[in-house]
């Protein structure tokens, strides 16, 4: 959870066993994309608190945190990890930025491909290209609407994704990675197309603090 592939990237298929949860038969292929791009297409901003689960592959928690998290279209995002340690990721739409204060320590990576593809980053970007870059399966559980996401490239930072609403907002995210590991991120005070200060997604390095630059 320390690193950028958890913090921005464990799924519906998976969890719904661990947890005993059952589902009706999805629906076409081509009829789920069209359904979360109709969700997603009108989604300018978002704005939440998080809490966030890993789970190893029997479904035992590995590791909690809090935070909050802001998002804007196009590709800015700022992620707050409050508890048990202060972790903030920052994208500016070139850039993203992972900071450790306890380390005194900053990642940054360029916007390419792979990372626009990491979870919290898709939601933030063009998702007109959802058909050609995921196999999308939509799946319906207590009144919720469930959409996983399949990458059909291989190089990606998770196996599986999955997006869950309620009515029109977006609540959860399910994540698997190669590992087997998962994550389950559920948001509350949630904020869909709010008003956000545009400087949260600046981030200014502090004094003192080493700088890691990676490029692919």
């Amino acid at each position: 959870m320390r690193d950028t592939q958890t913090l921005l990237s464990s799924p519906l298929s998976l969890a719904a066993a661990a947890l005993g949860l059952t589902f009706a038969t999805p629906v076409l292929a081509n009829d789920a994309a069209e359904r979360l791009t109709e969700r997603l297409e009108p989604l300018e901003s978002y704005q939440a608190t998080f809490e966030q689960r890993i789970l190893d592959g029997s479904g035992e928690r590995l590791q909690s945190a809090t935070g909050e998290m802001w998002l804007s279209r196009p590709g800015m995002l700022r992620w707050e990890v409050e508890a048990p340690y202060s972790q903030i990721v920052v994208s500016d739409g070139s850039d993203v930025y992972l900071y450790d204060p306890d380390l005194e320590q900053v990642t940054v990576q360029p916007m390419d491909d792979r990372v626009t593809h990491t979870p919290a980053l898709l939601l933030s970007g063009n998702i007109g290209d959802l058909s050609s870059s995921y196999d999308v399966v939509y799946d319906q559980e207590n009144g919720e609407d469930v959409f996983t996401l399949i990458p059909s490239s291989a190089d990606t930072l998770f196996e599986e994704l999955s997006m869950v609403f309620d009515n029109d907002t977006l609540t959860q995210l399910w994540m698997m990675d190669s590992t087997g590991q998962r994550t389950l991120i559920t948001f509350s005070d949630i904020t869909q197309n709010g008003s956000i200060n545009r400087s949260l997604f600046n981030f200014d390095i502090p004094e003192g603090t080493d700088v890691i630059r990676e490029e692919f």
